[in-house]
């Protein structure tokens, strides 16, 4: 009887510590998640930024010329 009490509670801390390793994985995948859109959003900045020099770089000898 009193194994049967000591495999109930040994089943039941591994499950406890499963859950804990699904919350913290799932925790850690939400920030990687995240920081993978703030580096989405900084790179369409960036590119943004390089296409507009780009086309004041291709007006200046234009202005110049005229």
């Amino acid at each position: 009887m009193s194994q049967a009490i000591i495999i109930t509670i040994a089943v039941l801390m591994l499950a406890g510590c499963g859950a804990e390793t699904a919350t913290t994985a799932a925790t850690v995948g939400a920030a990687k998640k995240q920081e993978l859109e703030q580096g989405r959003k900084t790179m369409e900045q960036v590119q943004q930024k390089v296409g507009e020099s780009m086309q004041q770089m291709q007006q200046s000898p234009q202005r110049a010329a005229d």
